[in-house]
């Protein structure tokens, strides 16, 4: 494949995967999604804020829900990259493991079993979904101990004026409420279109090289 590709995008449950792709095959890989990251998000993400807030470098972000998912592992990695503070609302077994964040320069002001705690002074409130791909067997159980975990009113009005983002698909309800959603769908949907713009972006930074 190395011989007769450009690049390849890869979509998978191992991180190994890519890597070994990436090593072997010589050609730019970009990992759009495996179990221990999602960096394709974040880059969408970074650049909804940066749209909205005017940069990423001072603002406060808090991820609310399952903090050891890939997303909350690539917001680590953005966050001591891109210079920003990063909350981490999460059960204790689901927050993020020590060598997870330390691999990847680890910026938090905060990890804690609290919401409404992590939620003051944070300029953005982002969530994902509690049961990921490969995880559904699991549904009732994670719902069950996420559900103190929601974006709803009450964590809300803990941040006055913060932007409210979900990489969606969401589930409605449940790590976010309707009412919810649907006041900040205007940036939810904006940061769902970025993702067309932002790996643009990276397609055309590979082909440059």
């Amino acid at each position: 494949m190395g011989r007769m590709l450009g690049g390849a995008v890869i979509r998978t449950f191992a991180q190994s995967d890519v890597e070994l792709f990436a090593q072997y095959s010589g050609i730019p890989t970009i990992n759009a999604l495996t179990d221990d990251e999602h960096p394709c998000q974040i880059l969408a993400d970074l650049q909804t804020i940066k749209e909205k807030l005017g940069g990423y470098a001072g603002p406060e972000d808090l991820f609310v829900g399952d903090g050891a998912c890939n997303v909350a592992r690539s917001w680590i990695w953005a966050a001591a990259r891109c210079g920003f503070e990063l909350a981490i609302a999460a059960p204790v077994n689901y927050q993020p493991d020590a060598a997870a964040a330390k691999g990847r320069g680890q910026r938090q002001r905060l990890v804690t079993a609290d919401p409404e705690e992590a939620a003051r002074g944070a300029d953005v409130l982002y969530t994902d979904v509690w049961v990921s791909m490969g995880k559904e067997e699991e549904a009732a159980f994670r719902v069950a101990q996420l559900a103190g975990y929601q974006i709803n009113r009450k964590l809300v009005a803990a941040a006055p004026g913060a932007l409210v983002m979900h990489c969606l698909p969401a589930y409605r309800e449940k790590e976010i409420t309707d009412e919810i959603f649907e006041e900040h769908a205007r940036t939810i949907f904006d940061e769902a279109e970025n993702r067309l713009h932002a790996q643009k972006a990276v397609l055309w930074m590979l082909s440059e090289r």
